[in-house]
């Protein structure tokens, strides 16, 4: 599979970097094309978080409209916007395509591609529930970044890895996550 990575500038950086780092390990992964909004590394670093490196990620320039992930042509499967803040939602909602990543998950509407957003916002406001409802009937799916605590993590770096196990399974990959009834 070849999959776009978007990470926004919404705070939650943890759950890109864990998804980065199952989709680097994954072998029915080929490619990652990693795409940051202009503020996301200032939040990334504010954070802590460190990305990982891999042959397998490449990263694209937000502001580079005629690179690969801007195209249908170069057929990736699927895409995840993680975080994602409410303001890209909106401006792919609203077919607005100023940047790569806005770009990009338009291709995945357009091209019926699995498109998912992680949204880390909180409380919603009713233009945020509808832009939502918009990508949903388009196609999207909205994964807010809402941990679970069935597993009892023990941890934060756990508790984040409930929501990061729940995109990983809905790209259809496969990969340890949580069965109901166990305990990490």
């Amino acid at each position: 599979m070849k999959i776009v990575v978007a990470v926004t500038a919404a705070s939650g950086a943890i759950y890109a970097r864990q998804l980065l780092d199952r989709l680097v390990a994954n072998d029915e992964v080929e490619r990652v094309a990693l795409i940051y909004s202009s503020n996301a590394r200032a939040v990334v670093e504010h954070e802590g978080v460190v990305m990982p490196c891999s042959p397998k990620i490449e990263e694209y320039d937000n502001d580079d409209m005629f690179s690969a992930p801007a195209s249908g042509s170069a057929r990736w499967d699927a895409m995840v916007v993680v975080p994602s803040s409410v303001g890209t939602i909106g401006r792919v909602a609203s077919g607005v395509s100023q940047s790569l990543i806005e770009r990009a998950a338009d291709v995945m509407l357009k091209e019926r591609r699995r498109l998912i957003f992680v949204v880390r916002e909180t409380p919603y406001s009713l233009i945020h529930l509808r832009n939502m409802t918009t990508l949903t009937e388009a196609g999207a799916v909205i994964l807010p970044a809402t941990p679970s605590f069935y597993s009892h993590p023990s941890d934060i770096e756990a508790l984040c890895q409930t929501v990061t196990e729940r995109v990983e399974a809905l790209l259809g990959l496969e990969g340890k996550r949580y069965e109901w009834g166990e305990r990490s």
